[in-house]
């Protein structure tokens, strides 16, 4: 229903409701005739004229853009106006309806018109609370869809740095191959083009389900076995329930190749990766044990990719996801990484 359907509908509801209420006091009070039948649904329209009038003087003159404590005093003295006007309004038209004239009582008067200024009152505020209600609420929708904008330009940002990160560490790989063997390297390339065809393809996505990462997951691990031959043994564990979450693309894939490039890669005898997954409490829990040694500072030595995964992550899911790093020991580093249900906004 539109603003205008709404404010209509709840004049001649009011107004009846006051109406009808003002008349059955009146009948239990007095016997009633059809003249007075008129007079008292006679207030309907009146009743309508005058409080509509007030609102849209209140729009044309921009009163309602003042600060509230000049509003206030505007509307209480609006309220006393409107009375007087309803009252004197009544006087006349019960001179027309009964054809005879009533003397004017100035105490009954101001009674009348003080009982009348509270009526008012009270639509005044019916009105004007739900009109800072309204404007309330599209501001902090308006405010809402901004910082959505922002949030999205924030993760594209991040998502268009990730990839010539990606690339580069991609493409050294394979140099180190090219002279060596160019056969693997050939093969490296292919499964290159595979992981970036597939990257390519959810470019414009903010989430993947899960079941797709892994495959990115799986090619870079072979591509990387080509690499590092018998220095590098890897495991990925997925159970079923994993593939029905959704996380941001290459979000695993970076994590696990943290692993490789800080871990693994520095030890001379190479390690061993192995990547499993657990449901509990409607949340996905990926955990990557690869061989290596994490510190505090490591954070700066791994740079982006981890600083983009944990920003990435907080982006898609806010606070409810995580990513922890901890030693095993003095041989293996755990990251363990918390997914919650994706919900669409």
């Amino acid at each position: 229903m539109s603003k205008k359907k709404l404010y209509w509908l709840c004049q001649l509801a009011g107004w009846f409701v006051y109406v009808l209420l003002n008349l059955l006091f009146f009948v239990l009070q007095n016997p009633i005739e059809f003249s007075d039948l008129i007079i008292y649904f006679t207030w309907l329209p009146l009743g309508i004229g005058i409080t509509h009038l007030f609102r849209t003087i209140f729009i044309r003159l921009h009163l309602m853009e003042l600060k509230l404590y000049i509003q206030i005093p505007l509307v209480i003295i609006g309220s006393f106006i409107n009375a007087t006007l309803f009252y004197f309004g009544q006087y006349v038209l019960e001179i027309f309806v009964h054809d005879i004239s009533t003397k004017i009582v100035f105490i009954d008067s101001i009674a009348n018109i003080i009982n009348y200024a509270f009526v008012f009152f009270f639509w005044s505020l019916a009105y004007f609370s739900y009109h800072f209600l309204l404007n309330f609420t599209q501001a902090e929708m308006q405010s809402l869809r901004w910082q959505a904008n922002i949030k999205e330009i924030e993760l594209n940002k991040l998502k268009s740095q990730l990839n010539p990160h990606f690339m580069f560490n991609s493409m050294n790989s394979i140099r180190a191959l090219i002279d060596e063997n160019p056969a693997k390297a050939k093969e490296s390339i292919t499964q290159l083009s595979n992981i970036l065809r597939n990257t390519l393809m959810m470019e414009k996505n903010k989430v993947i389900s899960f079941s797709d990462e892994v495959k990115i997951v799986t090619d870079y691990l072979n591509l990387e076995k080509v690499r590092f031959e018998e220095r590098l043994n890897f495991d990925v564990k997925i159970i079923p329930e994993a593939n029905e979450f959704f996380i941001p693309p290459l979000l695993i894939q970076t994590l696990v190749e943290n692993g490789i490039k800080h871990g693994i890669s520095k030890l001379t005898k190479g390690g061993d990766l192995l990547m499993t997954t657990e449901v509990k409490e409607d949340c996905l829990y990926v955990s990557i044990r690869n061989s290596g040694r994490y510190t505090a500072n490591q954070i700066s030595e791994t740079g982006f990719g981890l600083r983009n995964s944990i920003d990435r992550l907080k982006y898609v899911f806010g606070e409810d996801a995580e990513i922890t790093i901890q030693n095993e020991g003095d041989e293996h580093v755990l990251t363990v990484v918390k997914f919650p249900k994706y919900k669409e906004s």
